[in-house]
């Protein structure tokens, strides 16, 4: 199994209530196609886009990381491009440079705190 991040921009014109469920559909839809490992990470909120898309300007970006067979993801991208109010998504593969690197960045800061 691999580790594979998925971006989603979410309609910003509907309630609180309506974007948890289309965040919670995500991560069922993940599930569903045997991903374990889900997380939802909700850092990055309301932003602007940076071009308009379908006549909206703003969007709620979302990021789930799982872990999943390869053959998963053209089905998870599959029903992501048919979800109502989700106006973007990606998905990428992190490949082992980038969690190496994020291991020891997470090292150093350990490595302060104890220092200080």
């Amino acid at each position: 199994m691999s580790k594979y991040e998925l971006a989603v921009v979410v309609n910003a014109q509907i309630d609180d209530e309506a974007r948890a469920a289309v965040v919670d559909n995500c991560k069922e839809l993940v599930e569903r196609f045997g991903a374990v490992n889900v997380v939802v990470d909700s850092s990055w909120g309301k932003k602007k886009l940076a071009y308009p898309i379908q006549k909206m300007d703003e969007g709620y970006y979302y990021f789930v990381r799982f872990e999943a067979e390869g053959s998963a993801i053209a089905e998870i991208e599959s029903r992501m491009r048919i979800m109502d109010n989700v106006i973007r998504y990606l998905c990428v593969k992190q490949d082992a440079v980038e969690q190496t690197a994020a291991k020891q960045t997470a090292a150093k800061q350990d490595a302060a705190e104890q220092n200080a």
